[in-house]
């Protein structure tokens, strides 16, 4: 399906991406020749765990001179456990490090003259055993930090997560939004690239993290303006989630049950649903060994309805179809991951990870429709029906992987890391699919499919000191192949057996490939934190359909990604920071098959072939302020997209609408955030966060004439308060609140969810109750549900979704030794980007 473009639009679109790299290219070059006319007499240093080899980040470091020990500065370590302290006059000095569970520690003295640069390396820390079993928290700690790309939120403050998945943490945060549909966006975008504990994963968010138990969340972090060093996937930014740690020396065991109680609304549904799961993490810690291991069952079935109303318009006839019935799932999954590290010296470190898991997902449509036709002239009925659809969707699949992980260190702070990963998964499913009239079958579908898939990952990368900062650099290898087999059978009134349609039948062999180079620097000169760097990218994109003929699709694609960061720290209350990027939403394989599927009575579904990734360009500012008892930032950004991937309506038939995907023109974003958290008493924590945004899609879709455009404020509130009433009893009510977002061809309505839950804690914390209510309804609130609507010149649809509310969970949780470190236990990497 081709996109006609305007001519007008496309001289716009490259004047702006035009200005866009000038200004961009301006930026970095003014980062470059910062650190030429900033004072370099400076020390610095990395933190690291003496036992594990392990960076420390968030280590407390204070300058001292050498001669009285009077201190001269102090600041924490960033992540990586870097530190430097610049602007330093001639003397002699050392420094101290402390961490919480850590013995404190000096560093040799040494002696800055003139313009020197002086690399401490590495500075060990050891675990204090005593330190980490006497500590006791009283109140409620600040729950959030800012960095200079990213803002990170502790996964604890968000109990209605509890006994869920990763998704149900990340929709509290300030840009994440989801809907009912289950679909996760990112700033206003449903394209964002996710990392398990910093490596990337190439699979659809929503399935992958599905899969990811919520009590296995350390951290989540939102990269908003992403440097080169990462993937450039997705278009809203990046999700980092940082699972849960593991102790020093010795043994943990963290294990969690979760039960349901019977459904209070089931919308007259026959089956009664079930919602119970269990997972367990183990890990073992001796020396330069290190094993950890976790294992998770969830089944959570939702009830529900759907009311749509429909016309088609061909010619002078009309058909409308209006239609009723149950809409359910039954979904569960289940999984294992094992990690083994060995670290036999302070400069080597490997690591060994496997994954497997299921995943099972039934969707039950069971639809009344009563047909009417009409001649539009006279106004005359020419036609009734009523029937009963029949609808069961079923897919599953299965996931298994490895990867192998090493990493040297060298005596000046360089690092050179080597990771590969191999995924194998086997994607397959079916649509049941019956139209039933007076308890007779007059036409009976059946649409089956198998869709294996290979995924190969490979990666260098190389970080040194340099001047005041660290160079990177690196090179990746990625490559996915799929071999999917679709055949879609019918059986009509009086047929003895079904029958293969070619035209809806066929194979689909898809072959992405990408080679990757990226270099960045990022130092920091005075009060100012800067980051700049470039990514180059070759990808290759080979689609093969075999079907009623042979059609060969291949894309070829250069392109650049820069990007710029930069913090300015105005004082101890006081930051700004700035950043601009390009980025590219990629398309998946299930939005490229052209293959039709009967999703449903009233919907055929299809890929496109021709189908262009996106390619967008950021730009944010924003402003943090810390106060006493909480801190607050804002931030305005500006998303230019090109090549929009729109899910389009249009008639197929008088019952039947194609939904495809398709380009639009152009999508603009601008939009702003803010989030706040604020403790007004020891015992009270509050969390806001909001995003506002003005969405403008337009284009010219399929074969439709006049170009289309959508614009409309979009908003998002994720509120949450907490409160310890006790030192063992805590109550929390949590509201995610999505306001309606405009489509190329109509809106999707305003999505609305609250819950509470409260938690109580015995023997010392080892054992935590909690008791949730979600997606609080009581019949008063439109909760849990939404309205999909689109429309052009001969048809429009509309139809409200209606999910389960009120729903009440039981989870007990039981922590035996405290989790302390980081697991690096494997999550799937290409295979539920197609499920």
């Amino acid at each position: 399906m081709k996109l006609m473009l305007n001519t007008g639009n496309m001289l716009r679109a490259a004047l702006t991406r035009l200005t866009f790299d000038v200004a961009l290219a301006g930026f970095l070059f003014s980062l470059a020749t910062v650190p030429a006319f900033a004072q370099t007499g400076s020390i610095a240093g990395v933190a690291f765990d003496q036992t594990a080899g392990t960076p420390l980040g968030f280590v407390s470091v204070s300058l001292h001179q050498a001669g009285d020990s009077a201190l001269v500065d102090g600041q924490l370590s960033d992540t990586t456990g870097t530190f430097k302290f610049d602007r330093l006059k001639q003397g002699s000095y050392f420094v101290r490090l402390q961490f919480l569970g850590y013995n404190p520690t000096e560093s040799a003295q040494v002696t800055v003259t003139g313009n020197q640069h002086i690399e401490l390396g590495r500075i060990g820390l050891e675990a204090n055993p005593l330190l980490l079993n006497e500590v006791e928290v009283t109140g409620q700690q600040l729950q959030s930090i800012n960095k200079i790309d990213k803002q990170v939120y502790k996964a604890e403050q968000f109990q209605a997560a509890k006994g869920g998945s990763a998704i149900d943490v990340i929709r509290n945060m300030p840009a994440v939004s989801v809907d009912g549909q289950g679909q996760i966006t990112l700033r206003g975008a449903q394209g964002f690239l996710v990392l398990i504990n910093g490596k990337p994963v190439q699979t659809d968010a929503a399935t992958m993290l599905s899969q990811l138990p919520a009590n296995q969340v350390e951290h989540i972090e939102l990269i908003t303006s992403p440097s080169a060093k990462y993937d450039p996937d997705g278009r809203g930014g990046i999700i980092n989630i940082t699972t849960k740690k593991g102790v020093d020396d010795g043994f943990a065991l963290l294990a969690n049950l979760q039960g349901g109680l019977p459904s209070i609304e089931d919308y007259g549904n026959p089956e009664s649903q079930q919602r119970y799961g269990a997972d367990v993490t183990v890990n073992y810690r001796k020396r330069e060994w290190d094993i950890s291991a976790s294992a998770n069952y969830l089944r959570n079935d939702n009830a529900g309805l759907r009311d749509g109303d429909v016309y088609t318009v061909i010619g002078d006839r009309k058909t409308s179809f209006p239609s009723y019935g149950e809409r359910s799932f039954d979904k569960y999954n289940y999984g294992g991951r094992f990690n083994v590290s060995y670290t036999p010296d302070k400069r080597n470190q490997f690591s060994l990870g496997f994954f497997a898991g299921h995943k099972f997902q039934d969707r039950t449509a069971d639809i009344n429709y009563n047909n009417v036709t009409t001649d539009l002239i006279t106004g005359a009925t020419i036609g009734q029906r009523q029937y009963f659809n029949a609808n069961l969707q079923r897919k599953q699949g299965n996931f298994m992987l490895g990867n192998f992980d090493y990493t040297h260190s060298f005596g000046d702070g360089s690092s050179l890391s080597f990771s590969t990963l191999y995924e194998r998964a086997n994607l397959y499913g079916s649509t049941l699919n019956r139209n039933i009239e007076l308890s007779d079958t007059v036409q009976n579908t059946v649409s089956t499919y198998r869709n294996p898939l290979d995924g190969i990952r490979s990666k260098i990368d190389f970080s040194t000191p340099a001047w005041n900062g660290v160079w990177e650099t690196g090179y990746q290898y990625r490559r996915d192949a799929q071999d999917g087999r679709f055949i879609y059978e019918v059986k009509e009134a009086g047929d003895l057996g079904f029958a293969a349609v070619p035209e809806f039948s066929g194979d689909v062999v898809a072959v992405n490939q990408i080679h990757s180079v990226y270099t960045q620097y990022s130092g920091n000169s005075g009060k100012l934190a800067y980051m700049g760097g470039l990514r180059y990218e070759y990808a290759n994109r080979d689609l093969r359909v075999r079907s009623l003929g042979d059609d060969d699709y291949v894309l070829n694609l250069h392109n650049l990604f820069p990007s710029a960061s930069v913090l300015y720290t105005i004082d101890d209350r006081w930051k700004v920071k700035g950043g601009l990027s390009r980025r590219v939403q990629r398309t998946s394989n299930f939005e490229l098959n052209p293959i039709p599927e009967r999703e449903h009575s009233e919907t055929l579904e299809q890929g496109d072939a021709n189908l262009l990734p996106e390619f967008i360009y950021l730009a944010e500012l924003g402003i943090v302020r810390d106060f006493k008892g909480g801190s607050v930032f804002t931030t305005v950004y500006f998303q230019d997209i090109q090549n929009p991937i729109q899910r389009v309506n249009s008639v197929f038939a008088d019952t039947i609408l194609n939904r495809v995907f398709t380009n639009a023109d152009r999508a603009v974003r601008a939009g702003v955030e803010l989030g706040i958290n604020y403790n007004p008493v020891k015992w009270a924590q509050l969390y806001l966060g909001s995003n506002a945004y003005r969405s403008t899609t337009r284009g010219v879709v399929l074969d439709y004439a006049d170009e289309m455009e959508n614009q409309a404020w979009v908003y998002a509130i994720n509120g949450n308060a907490n409160f310890q009433l006790t030192q063992q009893f805590s109550i929390q009510g949590n509201v995610n609140y999505l306001s309606a977002r405009p489509t190329v061809q109509g809106e999707d309505s305003r999505f609305l969810s609250p819950n509470l839950s409260l938690k109580h804690t015995f023997f010392d914390g080892a054992l935590t109750a909690l008791v949730q209510w979600q997606n609080i309804g009581m019949g008063l609130l439109p909760s849990n549900e939404q309205r999909i609507t689109t429309w052009a010149p001969d048809f429009y649809t509309t139809t409200n979704y209606i999910y389960e509310t009120d729903v009440i969970m039981l989870n007990l949780s039981f922590n035996l030794n405290r989790l302390t470190r980081q697991l690096r236990l494997p999550g799937s990497e290409f295979g539920e980007k197609e499920f």
